[in-house]
């Protein structure tokens, strides 16, 4: 082990709390021992060069009680140590998964393996030695040499994946994978639908940009923002709730096919599918509109499938499920109209839907227009029975201020939603881009914030301004990245596919 070059205060409040309880104190007398003898309890240096799972790989037809001959380091977190007789055998884990380490005299010797003994679990080590397989045919490293790389002065939780306390598993997230297998497969499971996403468009010829998260103005949504300031300039400014409007103007500079993976930030609730922070991928695609973006869902959907689960077939919460193409396309007032017993449609009258609604069990606000009364409807009665891949088209115009007026029905506008199982998935619009008529429903939109509707989207000048230069017709798209891992992994609630989901802060840490 290698010499420590300074010894750390071990009077701080961290450490007097550790010393508190018995077992850190046991763990932290341990690191003082080792340092008074010169040894560093958080060495560097020491390099693996195979993983666990690339043993198991390569040796998975080992016979029982062999040796290899070959000689091996691996690196890792010790899980759990037990003796037998003179033997000691731990399991280390790394983050391909694990391996046994067999540890007697022959290999360490008798101060080795003394020393080996008194190792914790949960401390991260080196070892080096030869593959082989045990009498009962558990392959293993017969250690010749080990080394402690970090001290780990807390316990692992013993059961931790047996507590139904969800929310310390959030909270201690890291604890959470390393004894949680499942956890970890979602994780894994995450990375490969983010890269499978970003492939699908890159493939499609389709450059990923990057747009400012903090922003003067907070567009492309109806949500409330965060708000902050920027001291060095002296205005107030938000953190972004889409990324909508810049994308649409790097297409007016001409970029064609451009697409952006990042987080957006709303100032509303949490609950099982909604999170303050959150991951989108939105696109845009010039001479596209919304029939186009519904083909590229129906082969992007199955192809993230594929790298996930692999197939696009699934059983999500019981039930089985497939996002094999077509996916059915239905009127949103089509749904809503059987939903209440009679046809809407644009030309209803605002007070006659109200009355309908009101007959329907539903809360009606006096102040809702036509499309918000439509948009309850839908959310309350609709969308929990939507349960195979459908697109709701045809959207009323004045919930949908960015999207294109609907080439052949007055009031309503060319858009989508992609529900599945429930949930939405994806928002998508021929994109407007008639510079006037935007400016328009941007005033409409300013005078409902202007009577308490913080959700309304404001005025921004520098989008108007581009959209002045000249957008061409543009397809656009919006993708909620955590919901579809959600289905993927077969998750009820965004928490378990967040690795740090928003959390009210611990009253007594």
């Amino acid at each position: 082990m290698n010499h420590s070059p300074e010894t750390p205060d071990n009077d701080s409040p961290a450490s007097s709390e550790l010393a508190g309880h018995p077992l850190t104190a046991q763990r932290l007398e341990k690191v003082s021992r080792l340092r008074s003898a010169g040894n560093d309890p958080y060495p560097l240096g020491y390099k693996r060069d195979v993983s666990a799972s690339g043993l198991h790989e390569r040796f998975s037809e080992l016979a029982p009680d062999s040796r290899t001959g070959e000689i091996c380091q691996v690196a890792g977190r010790l899980m759990n140590v037990r003796r037998l007789g003179r033997l000691l055998f731990g399991v280390l884990q790394d983050h391909s998964g694990r391996i046994q380490l067999f540890v007697d005299r022959h290999g360490l010797g008798m101060d080795g393996l003394a020393a080996f003994g008194d190792l914790d679990q949960g401390d991260w080590i080196w070892a080096k030695g030869e593959v082989m397989t045990t009498r009962r045919g558990e392959l293993s490293v017969h250690i010749e040499d080990f080394a402690l790389l970090a001290k780990g002065l807390r316990p692992l939780p013993a059961k931790w994946h047996g507590l139904k306390d969800k929310e310390r598993r959030f909270r201690r997230r890291e604890l959470d994978l390393l004894v949680n297998a499942e956890a970890r497969r979602i994780a894994e499971a995450r990375s490969a639908a983010v890269s499978e996403l970003r492939r699908q468009f890159e493939v499609r010829g389709f450059m990923e940009v990057e747009t400012p998260v903090l922003q003067v103005v907070a567009g492309g949504a109806l949500a409330r923002p965060f708000r902050t300031y920027h001291n060095a300039l002296g205005i107030e400014m938000h953190l972004r709730i889409a990324t909508e409007l810049h994308l649409k103007r790097l297409v007016v500079g001409g970029m064609e096919k451009v697409f952006e993976l990042g987080r957006v930030f709303r100032n509303e609730g949490i609950d099982a599918s909604h999170n303050p922070e959150f991951t989108t991928l939105e696109a845009y695609e010039a001479l596209a509109d919304y029939r186009d973006i519904m083909q590229l869902m129906e082969e992007i959907i199955p192809a993230v499938a594929q790298r996930v689960v692999g197939g696009a077939t699934l059983e999500y919460q019981g039930r089985e499920l497939d996002l094999r193409p077509p996916y059915r396309r239905v009127p949103m007032l089509e749904l809503v109209g059987q939903a209440l017993g009679t046809e809407v449609t644009p030309a209803m009258p605002v007070d006659r839907l109200r009355d309908v609604v009101a007959r329907a069990g539903l809360e009606v606000d006096a102040n809702r227009g036509f499309g918000e009364l439509v948009e309850e409807v839908f959310d309350s009665l609709v969308a929990p029975g939507l349960w195979e891949p459908t697109f709701v088209i045809d959207h009323p115009l004045d919930i949908s201020p960015l999207a294109r007026r609907h080439r052949s029905i007055d009031g309503l506008v060319e858009r989508f939603e992609l529900y599945i199982a429930g949930s939405e998935y994806a928002d998508a619009f021929t994109e407007l881009n008639d510079p006037v008529d935007q400016r328009r429903r941007f005033e409409a939109q300013a005078a409902a914030r202007q009577a308490g509707d913080q959700t309304a989207h404001p005025i921004d000048e520098e989008f108007l301004r581009a959209l002045e230069v000249g957008m061409p017709p543009t397809g656009g798209l919006g993708i909620g990245v955590d919901r579809l891992v959600m289905l993927l992994t077969n998750q009820r609630t965004l928490r378990e596919v967040l690795l740090f989901p928003h959390l009210r802060p611990e009253t007594n840490v």
